[in-house]
């Protein structure tokens, strides 16, 4: 049985240990929040049915006494680096994080390293990989459907079109379906924003206080990727999968579809039994057991804090190229 603890026990936390306890072998032991509220509300939730389960207001304390397998960080943005490693320091098999990993490379790279040097299963949640009309897509990409992947642009409007809020998702899943490493980019920030040259925000709350943000990447196989935030509403999202033989839709609303030779037909996903947040906490599990592994690792979401870093580099730079990897 796998015991799991849960660091930030707001909504998306709860949806963490929601993950957990459908499984039948994991159970949610501790949570850790620093507002006594949500521990509260969170221990309503979940003791019924986990009956273990102890509520920490230090995460330190928790890690040394709830002898974790599994470690899951739902808190703000900017707070993961410190949380993941030390769980990882503490002996956890497996951490599910929130994204961004990070909102630096210092602290993205340090986060990876804990994780790689203990031995530890680092998976963070860009969910749309367990998304299932995203996941059927890029089933199809794979298997050569649409021909050989040449561009993938994504169009990305809404009030909280943040580059590490959502943009973060967004920049994830160009590479998803590019199938390769970033090669370098240009970008520009959104009008106000000319000064920003490292991350200022507040965790992921106040949309003024981190920008949008549009970018060119060239992929290292070729492929082109084009990201356009924009804090606007109403909210729209449009990703767009365009190969030699035919292209793919993808919509806000959840519909997906495929063209080629000028027919157009609805993408049917197969049927999940969770989805979401819900089955990449089942992956972490079902990857410890040695079943399968991880669609998105902590060197994946590396790569993307280096992206939306190179981001702010560029704009710095007269919007110029930026090579990735990052020169450290």
């Amino acid at each position: 049985m796998y015991r799991v603890g849960v660091i930030g026990c707001r909504g998306i936390g709860n949806r963490h240990a929601q993950g957990a306890e459908s499984l039948e072998n994991a159970e949610v032991v501790a949570g850790c929040d620093l507002v006594p509220e949500q521990r509260d509300e969170f221990a309503a939730q979940f003791k019924a049915t986990n009956p273990g389960l102890e509520m920490y207001d230090d995460y330190r304390e928790m890690l040394e006494k709830a002898q974790l397998d599994i470690v899951t960080v739902a808190t703000g943005d900017n707070r993961h680096a410190d949380l993941v490693v030390a769980a990882a320091e503490a002996g956890a098999k497996g951490i599910f994080c929130e994204k961004p990993l990070a909102t630096s490379v210092e602290d993205a790279d340090r986060m990876v390293a804990a994780a790689e040097r203990h031995n530890t299963l680092l998976s963070v949640d860009h969910t749309r990989h367990w998304m299932p009309v995203w996941h059927r897509c890029h089933e199809l990409v794979t298997a050569g459907e649409i021909g050989d992947v040449r561009s993938v642009l994504c169009e990305h409007y809404g009030t909280r079109s943040m580059l590490f809020r959502n943009g973060t998702h967004l920049l994830d899943a160009i590479m998803w379906y590019a199938g390769s490493e970033p090669a370098w980019l240009v970008a520009e920030l959104e009008d106000g924003y000319e000064d920003y040259s490292e991350y200022r925000g507040d965790g992921g709350h106040d949309p003024a206080t981190e920008p949008s943000a549009n970018a060119y990447i060239h992929f290292a196989n070729g492929v082109r990727g084009v990201y356009l935030g924009e804090k606007q509403a109403p909210n729209r999202l449009d990703f767009t999968i365009s190969g030699t033989t035919g292209n793919i839709f993808i919509e806000r609303e959840g519909d997906a579809y495929i063209e080629r030779d000028g027919e157009r037909e609805l993408v049917e996903p197969r049927p999940w039994e969770v989805d979401g947040i819900a089955a990449g906490v089942h992956e972490l599990v079902r990857a410890l057991d040695g079943e399968g592994e991880l669609s998105c690792t902590g060197r994946d979401g590396l790569t993307v804090v280096e992206m939306m870093i190179a981001c702010l580099q560029s704009q710095q730079q007269n919007n110029a190229k930026i090579a990735l990897p990052l020169a450290r």
